[in-house]
């Protein structure tokens, strides 16, 4: 045999040789994390992944977080192990002081949106978060206040003439469709100067469906995604596009036409943008938001940068679908939870609008308030605070360590053997697989109520133990929004729309519960459904006009 016949042979073994090692190697290699605490592997092939990331996770999850502890020893694809942590002293070294060591696994969101701000790492990810800050500065939001205002009250008249139209005992709508489209067109208005839903009438938007369609979707791609480093360095991009379109797989051809219509309008809003900003400010003062917007004075200010800080077309273009799809779906669930929560609690829901309405009439502005008065209604706080706190919109994020490190803890730890430890050795490549929910929920340090939704709970003296952990999220003590620099940059955008929306609709609505089981299932952000089984994200409420 020549040595070009034996040559493909010879690589071709290689090949398998290796596939067959990085196979077979987490099974039969020690691993320093082989000693922790953790649940039995449920599946060879996808370990447990199925059970922590089904539609009903919710009980597994808690199961692992209450018998397993703080930091456990998590089975992953293929006898991977991963890591899985709500311990706020590992929480800190993960998302603040060892930021470069644990990188977020981004390259999923990279395909579907672009190079927005959560798909980008290091010094990209630096560049565009120092060119959007001030955009999300109390001062902005200060000025925006009224167009939030604005849009909510056009929610509150369609909402009315619909209750209005049905029977005087109240109408069943559903409450997350009103609410993702309103957080749809105050991210539009306030965010790119577009306005994708007028409110006044029903109608079908190609990027709104697309937007409420992402999470959903993406839920059902888990260890797709898992394999989606090894396949981008297969071909080149257009290469690796044709197989995309010609797969098997509906949850793939999904995504990959929900990509390509977020694409399209980015693109679309970003050109009508340059195009008025070129023009001149009078220009842009005849658009929406009157060049108020985000995007506007990101243009501008990227149009004033220096050549180093200066961001590229195309990730100006992928800040459109980040900035709404980051900002949508978390802020439009967290209102139905909360209003689905206010029409199961009606003592509370009296209770927070008898505070609305007292500071609306004392305000006298048609039913408004500026952005000082509305961030410092206390009961209001309480609600969103306790609700963010109970439910955040994202219950579970992940990270990959890229060099080997050691994880502190906040308290020792057991190990199998009986040793007592208070860090842990974490070699490179693990998978971290960090609780939010858990972390809100700790018993230790929130009591033995963590687990339920207790408004008043904020109205009092914080545990001790709450603020001797130092939990390291941007927010209340609280992991919903994480913390570092990879935070969410619009939390307090987030908080101003929830509480504007709040203290609109309780002045001028009732809600109540309609009989119907609500389920609320896992995916990148959760959604509600009627019934566990549903595809079909809604919370349907019983809506009853407060006439004066």
């Amino acid at each position: 045999m020549s040595l070009t016949d034996s040559l493909p042979q010879a690589v071709l073994l290689a090949v398998l040789l290796y596939v067959s090692w990085f196979i077979v190697k987490p099974y039969v290699v020690r691993s320093p994390l082989d000693k922790l605490p953790g649940p039995p592997r449920l599946s060879a092939y996808s370990g447990n992944l199925k059970a922590f990331f089904a539609r009903d996770c919710w009980d597994y999850r808690t199961e692992i977080a209450r018998k397993y502890g703080r930091v456990s020893l998590f089975p992953g694809m293929l006898g991977r192990k991963w890591i899985h942590v709500y311990d706020p002293k590992a929480l800190h070294s993960v998302l603040i002081k060892e930021l470069d060591i644990y990188e977020e696994p981004v390259i999923a969101l990279r395909i579907l949106l672009g190079p927005g701000l959560l798909s980008v790492l290091g010094n990209q990810h630096k560049r565009q978060r120092k060119m959007l800050n001030p955009v999300f500065s109390a001062k902005h939001l200060r000025e925006m206040t009224p167009l939030f205002f604005e849009i909510i009250h056009k929610t509150r008249d369609a909402i009315m003439k619909r209750v209005d139209a049905g029977p005087k005992d109240g109408v069943e709508l559903d409450m997350l469709g009103w609410m993702g489209r309103t957080t749809l067109e105050v991210l539009g208005q306030a965010g790119l100067g577009y306005s994708f839903d007028p409110l006044t009438e029903d109608r079908m938007d190609e990027f709104a469906n697309a937007v409420k369609d992402f999470f959903p979707q993406f839920a059902k791609s888990v260890i797709t995604r898992l394999l989606l480093p090894y396949v981008t360095k297969i071909g080149s991009a257009s290469f690796r596009r044709r197989i995309v379109e010609i797969l098997p797989m509906n949850t793939a051809q999904e995504l990959r036409k929900i990509s390509d219509t977020m694409h399209e309008r980015s693109v679309r809003i970003f050109k009508e943008k340059k195009a008025a900003l070129e023009k001149g400010d009078e220009a842009l003062k005849h658009q929406i938001g009157e060049g108020r917007d985000i995007m506007s004075i990101l243009l501008r200010a990227n149009m004033a940068a220096s050549e180093e800080d200066r961001l590229p077309d195309d990730e100006l273009i992928g800040q459109v679908s980040t900035m709404i799809l980051a900002g949508m779906d978390t802020t439009a669930n967290s209102l139905a939870r909360v209003l689905q929560l206010l029409s199961e609690n009606p003592d509370i829901q009296e209770k927070l609008r008898e505070e609305i309405v007292t500071t609306a009439e004392a305000e006298g502005h048609d039913g408004t308030i500026d952005f000082d008065r509305l961030m410092e209604l206390p009961y209001l706080e309480a609600i969103c605070r306790e609700t963010l706190r109970v439910y955040p919109g994202v219950a579970s994020l992940m990270r990959d360590t890229t060099q080997d490190t050691v994880m502190p803890l906040f308290e020792p730890i057991r190990l199998n053997d009986g040793t007592t430890v208070s860090a842990i050795p974490v070699p490179k490549n693990t998978r971290i697989v960090m609780n939010i929910n858990a972390a809100n929920r700790d018993p230790t340090l929130w009591g033995p109520d963590a687990d339920v939704w207790r408004p008043s709970r904020w109205l009092e003296p914080l545990p001790r133990a709450v603020e001797e952990a130092h939990v390291p999220g941007v927010y209340s003590h609280l992991m919903t929004f994480i913390g570092g620099s990879r935070a969410c940059i619009g939390f307090k955008f987030a908080q101003v729309e929830m509480k504007a929306v709040l203290f609109v609709l309780l002045q001028h609505f009732k809600f109540e519960p309609t009989g119907k089981p609500i389920a609320w299932n896992f995916a990148a952000v959760q959604y509600p459904t009627v019934g566990k089984e549903s595809p079909v994200p809604e919370l349907p409420l019983k809506v009853t006009a407060l006439h004066a």
